[in-house]
Parts: C-alpha cells; sequence; structure tokens
C-alpha cells in the first residue's frame, strides 16, 4: 500500500472516531455528571474538541510519515477529560498504525461502558473496562504486545512503574501538577490577567491538571487584579450539573473533597476570601497570604492561592522551588532571563495565554516528579522531561 492510500484509509478510521463520539455527545454528559457531577456544559464542550482534534489530524502526517509504529499502546484514562484523551492518544494511535489498549477510571463507569461502546467498532482499539487497574497495569507489564505504555497519577505511582520501565519500548509518566501558578507582572494587562486566572484556575471545579491553583501578582496592580478574579468568581454558577448553566457540579469524588480540605489547613496561615464548602458542593475556594509560604501539594478541585510580590526574581526563585514542574503561566514582559528560567523548570509555559479550554494541539507534559519520559535507545534506557506531542511520540524512525 502506498503511503497515500494508507494515510487516506487511517484518517477515514479516524473520521469515522469522531462521528462515533460527537453521536455520543448527549449520552457522554449525561455519564460525566452522573458518574462525577461534571457539567454537561463542561463534557459537551470535552467532546467537541476531541472531535475537531480528530477531524483535523491530517495534519500531523508530515511529522510522523516515516516512521513506524510500535505495535500496541495502553494507558489507564484518568477520570477527567476522557473523551479528550481517546481524542488525543486514541486518535494518534489510528494515525500512527498503532494498537490502543486502554482501561478508564474506576470512578467513571458509566463513562467507560460508553466510551467502550464507540471503540468496539474499531478494530485496532481495545477497551478492558470491566478490569481492575492495578491489573490492568500489571498486565501491560507482563505483556510483550504492550511496546508503549501512558500512565499517570501521584508520584508514587509513577515509581512503581519506572521500577518496571524495561518491560516496554517508553514509559510515558503524567505526573501530578502539583500547583500550575500564573504570574502577573507589573506591565501586565489586568483585565487579561484577571479573566484568564479566574477561568483557569476553576473551570470544571479545577478537576483538571492544567487548572491553576495560585497566583503571583505585582504588588502595584495585586488590588485590581484580586478584585477582578474574585468579580469573576461570583458570577460563576455552581449547582445542578444537568443545568446547562452550571459552570461547577457537585465534586462526587470524595478523594478530591478531601484534597481541598486538606489544602484548605496546609496553606494556613492563608486566609479564605471567599469560597465554601457544602457537603458535595465547593464553591470556589480563593485564599491569599502576605509574606508566608506556600506548601508544595499535590493538588486537584477549586482552589486558588494568591500572593502579592515585589521583587520579579525573587518571586521566580521561590516558584522553581517545587518537586513539580508541570505548568506556569505568565502576564506582561519579564525579562529574558526569567523566560530562561521558566522553561528550564516547567514543562509547559504558557506566555499571555487567552482560552478557556487548553488547545489540544499544544504540547503536553510536565518535569521533575509532574513528569518523564523513559526510552529504549539499542540497549540503553534514555529519560527525558518537558512536554510532548502525541503523535510525534508514537513512531520511530
Amino acid at each position: 500500500m502506498t503511503q497515500h492510500k494508507k494515510f487516506k484509509a487511517r484518517l477515514e478510521e479516524i473520521h469515522r472516531l469522531a462521528d462515533a463520539l460527537e453521536a455520543r455527545r448527549s449520552d457522554l454528559q449525561e455519564s460525566a455528571a452522573i458518574d462525577a457531577g461534571f457539567p454537561v456544559k463542561i463534557t459537551g464542550t470535552e467532546v467537541d474538541l476531541a472531535v475537531d482534534y480528530l477531524r483535523t489530524l491530517e495534519q500531523d502526517i508530515p511529522w510522523i510519515e516515516n516512521g513506524e509504529p510500535y505495535g500496541t499502546v495502553a494507558t489507564i484514562f484518568a477520570y477527567d477529560a476522557p473523551a479528550v484523551v481517546l481524542g488525543r492518544l486514541g486518535g494518534s494511535a489510528l494515525l500512527t498504525g498503532n494498537r490502543l489498549r486502554f482501561s478508564v477510571s474506576s470512578q467513571t463507569p458509566r463513562t467507560a461502558a460508553i466510551l467502550a461502546q464507540i471503540c468496539r467498532d474499531f478494530p485496532t482499539m481495545e477497551p478492558m473496562i470491566d478490569l481492575d487497574n492495578r491489573e490492568f497495569g500489571k498486565r501491560c507489564v507482563k505483556d510483550n504486545d504492550v511496546r508503549v505504555l501512558f500512565i499517570s497519577g501521584a508520584s508514587a505511582v509513577g515509581e512503581v512503574y519506572r521500577k518496571q520501565h524495561t518491560a516496554f519500548d517508553k514509559l510515558f509518566f503524567a505526573g501530578p501538577g502539583g500547583m500550575p501558578a500564573a504570574v502577573v507582572f507589573e506591565d501586565a494587562d489586568i483585565r487579561s490577567a484577571s479573566r484568564f486566572i479566574a477561568r483557569r484556575a476553576f473551570i470544571n471545579a479545577g478537576q483538571y491538571c492544567t487548572t491553576l491553583k495560585k497566583a503571583y501578582i505585582h504588588r502595584s496592580i495585586y488590588d485590581p487584579v484580586r478584585n477582578n478574579i474574585l468579580e469573576a468568581v461570583q458570577h460563576m454558577n455552581v449547582g445542578d450539573p444537568f443545568d446547562p448553566d452550571t459552570e461547577i457540579g457537585p465534586i462526587l469524588v470524595e478523594r478530591t473533597r478531601k484534597i481541598v480540605e486538606n489544602a484548605i489547613e496546609k496553606c494556613q496561615p492563608a486566609h479564605l476570601i471567599t469560597g465554601s464548602i457544602n457537603g458535595q458542593l465547593i464553591y470556589p475556594m480563593v485564599l491569599e497570604t502576605e509574606n508566608s509560604s506556600i506548601p508544595d501539594l499535590e493538588l486537584f478541585g477549586p482552589f486558588l492561592l494568591l500572593k502579592p510580590f515585589d521583587d520579579p526574581d525573587e518571586a521566580v526563585s521561590e516558584l522553581i522551588q517545587t518537586r513539580y514542574g508541570f505548568l506556569l503561566s505568565f502576564f506582561g514582559s519579564p525579562s529574558e532571563s526569567i523566560r530562561t528560567r521558566f522553561h528550564e523548570n516547567f514543562g509547559m509555559v504558557h506566555d499571555n495565554p487567552d482560552f478557556t479550554f487548553t488547545p489540544l494541539r499544544l504540547p503536553f507534559g510536565g518535569k521533575n516528579e509532574s513528569g518523564w519520559i523513559l526510552e529504549r535507545k539499542g540497549d540503553q534506557y534514555i529519560e527525558r522531561d518537558g512536554a510532548f506531542l502525541y503523535s510525534k511520540e508514537l513512531v520511530y524512525f
């Protein structure tokens, strides 16, 4: 089969997956609301993003057209944004000629069943949703057909698989985001920075690893940025996930609620400006601190800690003292040396961003405990970090 015919056939399968995912949009919205309390508004947008990504995957062909597939790629979908993961990883596996074997978080059984129904019509997709995820991982380690494994979770999870990395040609660990930060420099556009921070801290109740958890703001503009964030938070709709206007639904995953409660306690003496916990509903928690250090936490949920700074270099030095080099967004015009330090310490660095949902074609991944890749090169394994693009990683040359 010629290259042209090969990719034409693959793109037809990818478009068929996009159609199948789109056809189950309302079912996925309902299942996510019941499983995890995710608002239908949020899940609908996730599906739309995945479908659009799939329908434009021909853009990735120049990266991979001379590469060879590894064989079988395996992963466990986290409970947040499974449709996006299916689009990104499933679409890339189809484009590159790999098989995809996957399990899904035990927190989202209804969503898992729908994804399995969608994928069973595709001969190179292998949903294994009735298997305990630990058992799924063990089987991936023992199965010689599985050449690439994507794993996410707490740092300890990554270390378990690191010890068994020789079972694979390539092992990806997408670790915890820690407390992704925004930095607002003195010359920043106040309105743009405030709007982004409020949106990206509390979208889907902060239940994405890419959501912001802290913001360092130059003292000269601290008050207006702070006030704009608080005003935006007051207008966020919290409640029934089936209401199309709801932006933050109930947090049904008990572990996430406990993480937020623990973070409030550990961040003292920072004080709560707004927000509250009412059973499964957590209203956006905004805290602020003046001089106290911010603990280095693995944090998930609707939580944002604000801190003013005077000296940009001191603020940056504090920011990079973290185990988690996942994501950082900045506003304004920092010096080249500060930009360099950001890129040296974080896998994803967003320069004056303006989006609500992270675009799926941006690189994804972190550094240090927030992510690494172990890859076989001959008889050796090399470790690298930083962000990656899915399709590029699923072929070898």
